[in-house]
This record gives structure tokens, sequence and C-alpha cells, in this order.
């Protein structure tokens, strides 16, 4: 599990590790689900027809949710592939690496779109950790 979610900017050797510690059984979850587990979703008041969105929850495992949204910092820089992940992608399977990258791909695009819209850096920030969050799960959860 380490070696594959490794392939994910902002996740080392560490990161990965304390992921799947503290994560335990992967399969328990979804890759929506596992958000919420972490206390990354938005909190929501609803009342009849309308829907307000509030902050994230905070709920769940607090460890990871901090591992995760430190990793997504990673992600706001522009993305190419350098020695340490090309060395990382050697130890995983080329699916995990075809994932990692298409990952990688992704939550920085996101992140682009964030900065174009405007938002706080902070709050796009978690939306990304969240994202990240669930492309760990599906790396996790990748058969070799």
């Amino acid at each position: 599990i380490v070696r594959r979610v490794s392939c994910l900017r902002g996740v080392s050797t560490l990161t990965g590790f304390a992921l799947a510690v503290e994560i335990g059984d992967w399969d328990r979850f979804t890759g929506n689900t596992i958000g919420s587990f972490v206390g990354l979703t938005p909190s929501e008041y609803s009342s009849g027809s309308s829907r307000v969105l509030g902050a994230i929850t905070k709920t769940g495992n607090t460890h990871v949710r901090r591992l995760l949204v430190e990793a997504a910092w990673h992600h706001r820089a522009r993305y190419r592939v350098g020695a340490v992940m090309r060395s990382r992608w050697d130890l995983a399977s080329p699916a995990a690496r075809a994932r990692g990258d298409e990952g990688n791909r992704r939550l920085h695009r996101r992140w682009v779109g964030f900065l174009e819209r405007r938002k706080r850096p902070t709050v796009a920030n978690v939306a990304i950790a969240r994202e990240l969050a669930g492309w760990c799960w599906s790396l996790a959860v990748m058969q070799d």
C-alpha cells in the first residue's frame, strides 16, 4: 500500500506508512466516504428546501486529516515528474504509476481552477485534500 500511495505528490514513504497504519482496512470505504472518515467534508444545515454548506466537519481521524492537508499543498506547483517521483514510481506497479500520474495531473488542474476563480488558498487546499483522500483510497485498494 505504501509503495502505491507514494505515487502521488506530497505522499512520501513516511506519510504513506502513516496513512496505511491509521486507516488500516481501506476496503471498508469508497472513494466518497473516505473524505468523511477524516472529516474533510463540509457540514450541512438543511431546513425545508434550503441547503447551506458550512466549514468542514473535522470529525474522524485528526492525524490522517493533517497528513492529507499537508500533502495537498504539493499539488499547487506546476506538475512535472522529477527524479524523486521517478524513483518512487520504480518501486510501484505500472498500473499504480499510471493511476498516480493521473491523480497528480487532476489535482494540479483542480488547484489551477481554484486559483483562477480566486478561491482562498486554504479553502482550495482542503478541497484538494478531500479529493487526494479519494485518490489514496483508489491506489490502496488497487490489486497488483
